[in-house]
């Protein structure tokens, strides 16, 4: 049976109403990393200091929104889009969808597309806010941070579908989600700047999607620019990542 675009369009409609129906998504991913990023660049009087180490910018300018977007894109990809796949497969609905115009790997594609959407729109959210709030520069090189931004969650979300790929109920899988998340943060700098961090930690760290990540989104929050070797790592995760979850996924 093929699929019409009216069935992608209603689907696409229900899907999007029962992801904002859940007030957790939009604190979790959307209002808690905007939050933490005004309070914090408001309350932490270190957070305006100029920095000799960034050029002359403010941790604010960098590290701060940075972090913050990683923690949305962590959010999305370790916690909502897992929990959700493992739900509608624990329920039978994935399996019920089969039988159907629409496939389960449209239901798959239609989530991936609303979290991306999710962790974009507060990306854009939090860079205007602290932009007109803090004064914060917008990024100099707009195209290759929006590129190194969807790397990164092609990296991260990859894990998010193995994580579903490999946990049989939903219970689980957000235990593992929550097992994968606060350590990613870590090494993103959630807590330490990986600047900060021992020499040994640093360089684990940036062999981790998260710290990949983190690394090139404040080197071009700073610069304009980052290390190609960020990039390798985040293309190589989501290679290895999305090769696992499709080998080990299931449906029912």
């Amino acid at each position: 049976m093929a699929i019409t675009t009216p069935q992608v369009r209603r689907l696409t409609l229900v899907e999007t109403k029962l992801y904002l129906r859940e007030p957790a998504v939009i604190f979790f991913a959307v209002g808690l990393p905007i939050a933490l990023t005004l309070i914090l660049g408001g309350t932490i009087p270190d957070f305006q200091k100029p920095d000799p180490e960034l050029g002359g910018l403010r941790p604010i300018d960098t590290h701060l929104p940075g972090v913050m977007i990683i923690l949305s894109v962590l959010t999305c990809a370790f916690s909502l889009l897992p929990t959700v796949l493992v739900t509608y497969r624990e329920r039978g609905i994935l399996k019920r969808m089969s039988t159907t115009p629409v496939s389960p790997g449209t239901v798959l594609g239609v989530q991936l597309v609303l979290n991306v959407v999710m962790t974009v729109l507060t990306t854009v959210l939090i860079l205007v806010l602290a932009h007109l709030v803090y004064d914060v520069p917008f990024p100099q090189a707009p195209l290759a941070f929006t590129g190194t931004l969807l790397l990164g969650m092609v990296s991260t979300f990859a894990i998010g579908l193995l994580l579903a790929a490999l946990a049989p109920t939903s219970r689980l899988v957000q235990g593992l989600g929550m097992a994968v998340f606060f350590p990613s943060l870590f090494f993103a700098g959630m807590w330490v700047p990986q600047a900060l961090m021992p020499g040994v930690l640093r360089t684990i760290s940036e062999f981790t999607p998260s710290g990949a990540f983190g690394a090139a989104m404040i080197d071009l929050l700073a610069t304009g620019g980052t290390e190609w070797r960020h990039l390798v790592v985040m293309a190589a995760w989501g290679v290895v990542g999305a090769v696992a979850a499709v080998r080990f996924f299931r449906w029912s």
